[in-house]
């Protein structure tokens, strides 16, 4: 069989174990997924079809496709890891957990996705990315990664030179607004409750940053559906055409409680993440976490490397274990 021969015929899910399945089908899970499949492990990847960055018209930061759109990235990336004969498997998984391992305890996970369907594999690479909770301001989520943006890095120049307001959600809402000043001259930081103290306040004043301290109440539409501003509690309209927040952000976790992965909440209620170390190995054997999962400022090029690393890392664990499982069977016949 050729080293490329593609499976997307149907996709299925196999019956017989496979080396690793990947939960995730995001930048981090492809390209996780693209190592194995390249070591000529057996890979699946479980993908929802539901990206954090799906609203995004284009992905930026990233050399070379710098400007692509997110879905044409995805795409390109499944194709690739199908043409090494991995396979790409949309659904859900609710439930993910260990169980026998196998006689010569090699560990195995069971992976259940809606409707029943269900796998075995040897390895798993949890790649499930975040979700983004945004503050309750009504008529903010329906701008949500157009007008309504929370990195610089991702959206600034395409919104260089627009009047900006910094919706407040703690702290590092500060830092957001010295990030977005470099983007335009017009910015406004509604504290919305947040405290700013008079050293803040003072650079603020020398960065030209108006502050307001009155709630905002929604946020308004120009009446053909961009965004027009903000309303305050008190009724008076700041026009804005861009709105940047800081989202908290929290790690996919859903059918994944099987797998006893370790979480840990970040400072100032930012954010709730699986807990990783190098290559992302976790506390529990046999999985790995790779992506916005785990490292929850990452970007598309940050998540993609992770979950390379991790699959490199995946694929010398099996390497260990299929030389142990055959030493132990080489001696078996000699003793027997």
């Amino acid at each position: 069989m050729s080293a490329r021969t593609s499976h997307h015929e149907g996709d299925a899910l196999p019956t017989e174990t496979v080396d690793a399945v990947v939960v995730g089908g995001g930048a981090a899970g492809l390209n996780g997924a693209l190592m194995l499949a390249r070591s000529r492990r057996s890979v699946v990847v479980i993908d929802s079809g539901t990206p954090r960055n799906a609203p995004a018209a284009a992905m930026h930061g990233f050399i070379v496709l710098d400007g692509t759109p997110p879905a044409e990235i995805i795409e390109h990336g499944r194709r690739q890891v199908r043409e090494y004969g991995g396979r790409i498997v949309f659904g859900e998984v609710t439930a993910a957990e260990p169980t026998a391992p196998s006689a010569d305890g090699d560990p195995r996970f069971a992976v259940t996705l809606a409707g029943g369907r269900t796998l075995t594999a040897r390895r798993v690479l949890v790649a499930t990315g975040l979700r983004d909770v945004l503050p309750e301001v009504p008529g903010l989520a329906g701008h949500w990664g157009h007008s309504v943006v929370h990195c610089p890095y991702c959206h600034g120049w395409e919104v260089r030179d627009e009047p900006i307001g910094i919706l407040a959600t703690g702290p590092a809402s500060v830092h957001h607004a010295w990030l977005f000043r470099q983007l335009t001259d017009d910015l406004v930081y509604f504290t919305r409750g947040t405290e700013v103290d008079a050293d803040t306040r003072a650079r603020f004043a020398a960065r030209d940053i108006r502050v307001i301290e009155t709630d905002v109440r929604e946020v308004v539409d120009d009446g053909d559906g961009a965004l027009a501003g903000v309303r305050l509690a008190d009724g008076t309209f700041v026009g804005r055409r861009i709105l940047a927040v800081a989202t908290r952000t929290q790690a996919r976790t859903e059918g994944l409680a099987g797998l006893q992965l370790p979480v840990e909440d970040l400072p100032g209620n930012t954010g709730r993440r699986f807990a990783s170390a190098t290559a992302g190995t976790t506390g529990i054997p046999g999985v790995w976490v790779a992506g916005n999962a785990t490292d929850l400022t990452a970007q598309v090029g940050a998540a993609a490397a992770a979950g390379a690393l991790a699959g490199s890392h995946i694929n010398a664990a099996l390497a260990a274990a299929d030389t142990d499982a055959a030493l132990a069977a080489a001696a078996r016949r000699t003793t027997g």
